[in-house]
């Protein structure tokens, strides 16, 4: 990889913004005729939602979800208006009216929820646009089976509410031989009954890649836009994400030279040594100390010693002298190393790697080869 003339970053970030356009496309294509939206909480996963947002915009999104009120005001912003922004976890005691002076459309999950965005309704004197989500079985947020008879019951609650989508979320996507999928699905349709003509959503990343029937009206995928597939059944999606960074200084060290804080990496023979400038801080998981790697040209680096705050060692042993200097670039994540492989070692899930991915990385966009502005 090239080296810039006066890095000011020691790590890389480069996201393919062609390539999530791309998964966008094969799940829209996958669902038809339901209609795609995007889950772009937690800042697009790490991605940068104020570039990944708009040119989903552009290529026929219509539709975003975040978790919060500051994400989706953030997101107003960048989308300006035109698109609808709903916020999964709904709105907290006192945030209704700056959720509806933007425009936000907030999914409501309790009746407390329900009923203060109906107190604001009234006072403004017109219904407000409200998604309702209701708990088919993972028991995490929604209106349960009797909740859900009180509002469709209630005929004051259509005058107050503009109900845009009628959402549950499964629990076992990821799982497509899972009971629990059909399970949902079937509780989900009894809700759907009480609420006729209101558009429905269950499909998450995973859902998408589920059988018809749980495409619905509306799918929200959301990791499997940035490359990670969320099941077996998932095929075609495009990797997002690289990851490089900057050889920091190059040693030899002897044998019974410990490495790192605690020094619990201890050298068995003579071995070489690189420092790499990235660490904890910047998003990767000190639970790969002395088990992870890093990449360079096709050869694994093993992780030697514990990852720090803003640096981890490799052992570099197995290239030839010459094949890496100070200032080089080695391969974090990429064509040697999937999100899945380094959560896999790490004990956790791509989810994770990809959201706590730190701000200090000097952040690139490309669209396929195309550099972005």
């Amino acid at each position: 990889m090239a080296k810039h003339l006066c890095p000011t970053s020691s790590s890389r970030l480069t996201i393919d913004l062609g390539a999530i356009r791309d998964n966008y496309r094969l799940i829209a294509a996958r669902i038809a005729p339901a209609m795609c939206s995007a889950v772009v909480k937690a800042d697009a996963y790490g991605l940068g939602a104020a570039r990944v947002a708009p040119m989903l915009r552009d290529a026929g999104c219509g539709i975003f979800f975040v978790a919060q009120l500051g994400e989706a005001i953030a997101l107003r912003e960048a989308l300006g208006a035109g698109s609808e922004i709903l916020i999964l976890n709904g709105v907290d005691p006192g945030g209704e009216r700056l959720c509806a002076d933007h425009g936000l459309i907030p999914v409501l999950n309790s009746l407390s929820q329900v009923e203060r965005w109906r107190t604001l309704a009234r006072e403004r004197g017109t219904a407000l646009p409200a998604a309702l989500q209701v708990d088919s079985g993972m028991s995490r947020l929604g209106l349960d089976a009797r909740s859900v008879a009180t509002l469709a019951d209630d005929a004051a609650f259509p005058r107050e509410v503009s109900l845009r989508l009628l959402m549950t979320h499964l629990a076992c996507a990821d799982a497509p031989g899972n009971s629990a999928n059909e399970a949902q699905l079937a509780r989900f349709a009894l809700a759907r009954a009480r609420f006729p003509g209101v558009p429905a959503s269950i499909a998450n990343s995973g859902g998408s890649f589920l059988p018809e029937e749980f495409h619905c009206d509306v799918a929200r995928p959301g990791i499997a836009l940035y490359g990670v597939a969320p099941s077996a059944l998932a095929e075609g999606l495009r990797p997002v994400a690289t990851l490089a960074a900057r050889v920091i200084q190059i040693r030899e060290i002897e044998a019974g030279t410990g490495v790192g804080y605690g020094l619990d990496y201890i050298a068995s023979e003579r071995r070489r040594l690189a420092t790499v400038g990235i660490g904890y801080a910047d998003g990767w998981p000190r639970h790969l100390s002395n088990v992870g790697a890093v990449w360079h040209q096709g050869t694994r680096l093993p992780i030697t010693g514990r990852v720090s705050m803003d640096s981890l060692t490799v052992d570099i042993s197995a290239l030839p002298d010459e094949a890496l200097a100070e200032g080089d670039f080695v391969e974090l994540l990429g064509p040697s190393q999937t999100l899945d492989d380094v959560a896999g070692e790490a004990g956790t899930i791509a989810y994770e790697i990809l959201t706590q991915l730190g701000r200090r990385h000097e952040r690139r966009y490309v669209d396929g080869a195309q550099i972005c502005a």
